[in-house]
């Protein structure tokens, strides 16, 4: 058995079945895009504004030769009937905890067998769909997602970079045709016409509004029942129907994320934040973020207001509470 088919069945052994391999190399190809996204404003403050460290894998290993792509799926369910909600990525425990605790035993297992590893799971610059797609993973759908053929676009990546050279697997080419369901069914727009992710806005994007510290006004109807994410274009995408579910126990969705009370978000205190939410997916951006959007969503569909938020020890939270009230004329 080859060190590439050892790999592969340590992943199976653990539960973990997309598996791909890349060569390490610099992405020159990516500059243009990368500097095409800078010059129309597409950038927004989540993105490395160094190109440089978005394309070159040396900067982190200087010795890789080979990238090791791992897709982790997360959905459990496809229910969305819920008018509010959050995101499906974010129902269950951190997924930088959970998959690094995966990726972890996987280099110590590529460190056993005479390799250098070293793993990522959003902690570099790198355009880690890019790879997944040259690492036979999937392909970047329009809505720049990695789409996988066993669990669609609900899944996490992470990357391993090692010094062994590994055989690499052959790229997956776009397959979405002449299909446009996720333009036609974002919200907002921030799907566009073009070269996959290209000419996306990411600052339009619902998912990112829901994320931003500050927010304007016009986005209050917007967020329509989300609280953290959006997962339209996903819902909307035929490569997500008839998939399989995850097996990831760190995954499984918590009820109080799977039923939860806008009212109690609302009321939050630091106590029940830390109790909870901050081991979620959502907890990265800290209680005011998720208060706020329970604000949002619950006046913007309940049109009522809530003594308890002008009684607020947060200023922020109460600016926003006020704005609301005076945006939606109560």
């Amino acid at each position: 058995m080859g060190i590439k088919e050892e790999i592969i069945e340590f992943c199976i052994k653990n539960g973990i079945d997309t598996i791909g391999f890349s060569e390490c190399r610099i992405f020159h190809e990516l500059n243009p895009y990368f500097e095409t996204r800078k010059k129309l404003g597409l950038e927004n403050e989540f993105e490395e504004h160094s190109v440089d460290k978005r394309i070159n894998p040396f900067l982190y290993m200087p010795e890789g030769k080979t990238i090791i792509t791992i897709a982790f799926p997360y959905l459990y369910s496809l229910d969305f009937n819920k008018k509010t909600q959050f995101s499906k990525y974010t129902l269950g425990r951190d997924y930088h905890v959970v998959t690094t605790e995966y990726m972890e035993k996987i280099c110590k297992f590529i460190e056993g067998i005479g390799g250098k590893a070293m793993s990522f799971v959003d902690s570099n610059a790198l355009p880690e769909r890019y790879i997944a797609c040259n690492s036979g993973i999937g392909f970047i759908g329009k809505n720049n997602t990695l789409i996988t053929e066993k669990y669609g676009s609900y899944v996490f990546l992470g990357e391993i970079i090692t010094d062994l050279i590994i055989l690499p697997d052959k790229p997956i080419v776009q397959k979405c045709g002449n299909c446009e369901r996720c333009l036609e069914a974002c919200p907002t727009n921030a799907i566009v016409k073009g070269k996959a992710g290209i000419n996306n806005d990411a600052n339009v994007c619902l998912s990112y509004i829901t994320q931003k510290k500050h927010i304007e006004d016009s986005w209050f109807e917007k967020l329509n029942g989300r609280l953290f994410g959006c997962d339209t274009c996903q819902r909307a995408c035929p490569y997500n129907s008839g998939i399989q579910f995850s097996d990831i126990s760190g995954f499984k969705p918590y009820e109080y994320m799977k039923n939860m009370d806008v009212k109690t978000l609302i009321n939050m205190d630091n106590d029940l934040f830390k109790d909870k939410y901050k081991m979620t997916s959502c907890g990265w951006r800290g209680k005011n973020i998720l208060k706020r959007n329970a604000i949002i969503n619950a006046i913007h569909s309940e049109r009522v207001k809530f003594i308890t938020v002008e009684k607020d020890t947060s200023p922020y939270i109460r600016d926003y509470y006020y704005r609301l009230l005076k945006f939606f004329k109560l």
